[in-house]
């Protein structure tokens, strides 16, 4: 029984990573908006010491922890592709042999091979869990943390304490990668509420994510703490008070629901296509068929006296219900809910078995264990067809992005970025090149700040390819970006072109000194 078990477990990891890979390929090379804002520009930063040296080319999101972007980074530029996608979609793969892992967990006695199968079928159907697959996204790869924390979490107990240890290890790990997972660990600790010893078990978890979160994010945040005095800069500003950005709310409200009716019918609205919670259409039907499971298990659980959920259900519940409330609440983007969209698959499952064993038929009864797995195949089989997966951008793998710069941007220069996103191609520029951006609405450069310093200081130490701004093609020149640091265009010479990864080109247009700075003596301009 043992030598079976390994092999299947050791089936299932080789499965999960195939899938992950045969996605992938079949899928395209990612370029998504973020990697050619940010993901792509943050790695890059921090292998080569840019951080100290450019000014924010992503705009408020270069200061995110760039360790969560370093995979994708490093097998991008150092395999070939499309191997290096189906490695990374590999990595991907392996959420679903976590979720096949507490799938066994959870269900207990009802997990036999169709119900596994079908957990493991709806998780890998998964909307925003296919979109990510194979690209530089932080939420599918810190999902891999909080489910196996999760997992974990719900296998503690009071002689296997060291799990609850491991299980804060993992989500404050999460955390430390990406902010957002706050909402996982946050539900991490209500479930502990259920542990058969909860104030030992929430001191080993606390232990536990301690080291996990410095060992992910300490070092990042105390950078920004030295650089700007706040170790999350720019958010919580309003909090941690940085001259550098502004002293308000930095959160993202365009998914947000209007009202409690409205947060109340989200599922809902997932369900027939609405794709409020996304920049981009998916369909899914998960998160609304939760809700009316649970509340048929409830109901006939209450109506008939019976007491249905374990302890282990009441934590499993607890954690998705906190999370899931304030992931709502907090940022209502549909991407930061990955882990969520995986777990709901063993919770599909699991309120499936509860609710046929407290209905009162005989008949199933007898057959309990066939009606199971016909409920849970069936199920599976027509969430799976219903979900319609989100899209953030791949090109075929037949025709991968291979930008050729013109030898008038061969030399080290200077640029101004006037538009997003463009971080992608800092990479691309010459060794020494420097990168400002002047564009982001929400981290305006501060007069005199850190900042801005580094700005004058660089345009005071010209460097030998001069003076460059650089915009998507086709937009129209920004001279009002340009205007505080005494900058015009060019105009008798061109522009050079970069080939973008959608297809929409970056344009990098040549600076001169405008008239009026040329006006006012450099020292003043430098005060």
């Amino acid at each position: 029984m043992t030598a079976r078990k390994s092999f299947e477990s050791w089936a299932v990891i080789a499965g999960s990573l195939l899938a992950g890979a045969a996605y992938t390929w079949f899928a395209g090379e990612d370029i998504n908006w973020d990697w050619q804002n940010y993901h792509e520009y943050n790695a890059f930063a921090l292998i080569h010491g840019r951080y100290d040296q450019d000014v924010a080319p992503a705009g408020i999101q270069t200061f995110l922890n760039p360790l969560a972007y370093l995979p994708a980074y490093l097998l991008r530029h150092h395999v070939a592709a499309p191997s290096w996608g189906m490695m990374l979609g590999a990595i991907h793969g392996l959420n679903l042999a976590l979720i096949y892992w507490i799938s066994r967990l959870v269900l207990s006695s009802a997990a036999g091979g169709w119900t596994l199968a079908a957990s493991v079928v709806i998780a890998a159907f998964g909307p925003m869990t296919l979109s990510e697959v194979g690209t530089s996204f932080a939420d599918i790869l810190t999902a891999l943390p909080v489910i196996g924390g999760l997992g974990l979490l719900l296998s503690g107990s009071p002689e296997h304490r060291n799990h609850y240890a491991m299980a804060g290890l993992l989500l404050g790990a999460a955390v430390g990668l990406k902010l957002t997972n706050m909402v996982f660990f946050i539900g991490a600790g209500a479930a502990l509420l259920y542990a058969p010893r909860p104030a030992m078990a929430l001191l080993y978890f606390a232990a536990g994510s301690a080291i996990g979160g410095l060992g992910t994010g300490g070092a990042w945040c105390w950078t920004l703490w030295d650089t700007f005095g706040n170790p999350v800069f720019p958010f919580f500003n309003t909090v941690f008070r940085s001259p550098e950005a502004p002293i308000a709310a930095t959160a993202d409200g365009r998914f947000m629901p209007l009202n409690l009716w409205d947060a109340a019918a989200y599922p809902f609205y997932w369900l027939i296509g609405d794709h409020r919670s996304s920049e981009g259409p998916f369909r899914d039907p998960r998160f609304a068929i939760l809700i009316v499971l649970f509340a048929a298990t409830a109901g006939a659980s209450l109506l008939r006296g019976k007491r249905v959920f374990t302890l282990r259900d009441k934590q499993f519940l607890l954690f998705f219900a906190v999370a899931y409330g304030l992931w709502l609440s907090a940022f209502s983007i549909h991407r930061y809910a990955i882990a969520l969209e995986l777990l709901a698959a063993p919770l599909i499952v699991l309120l499936a078995c509860r609710l046929l064993r407290v209905l009162p038929f005989a008949s199933l009864k007898m057959r309990e264990v066939r009606w199971t797995n016909w409920v849970t195949a069936t199920a599976a089989l027509a969430i799976a067809l219903w979900s319609e997966p989100a899209d953030w951008l791949r090109r075929p793998w037949s025709e991968p992005y291979q930008p050729v710069v013109s030898g008038s941007l061969l030399n080290p220069a200077t640029y101004f970025l006037i538009q997003k996103p463009v971080g992608y191609i800092i990479p691309l520029l010459p060794v020494g090149s420097r990168a400002y951006q002047l564009s982001d609405i929400l981290l305006p450069i501060a007069p005199g700040g850190v900042l801005d310093r580094r700005i004058r200081a660089g345009l005071a130490d010209p460097l030998p390819g001069g003076i460059w701004a650089m915009h998507l093609s086709g937009s129209p020149p920004k001279q009002s970006l340009l205007d505080d640091y005494g900058l015009q265009f060019d105009t008798s010479r061109s522009c050079e072109t970069i080939p973008g990864a959608d297809r929409n080109d970056i344009e990098a247009c040549p600076l001169v000194a405008s008239r009026r700075a040329a006006q006012v003596p450099a020292a003043s301009r430098l005060d």
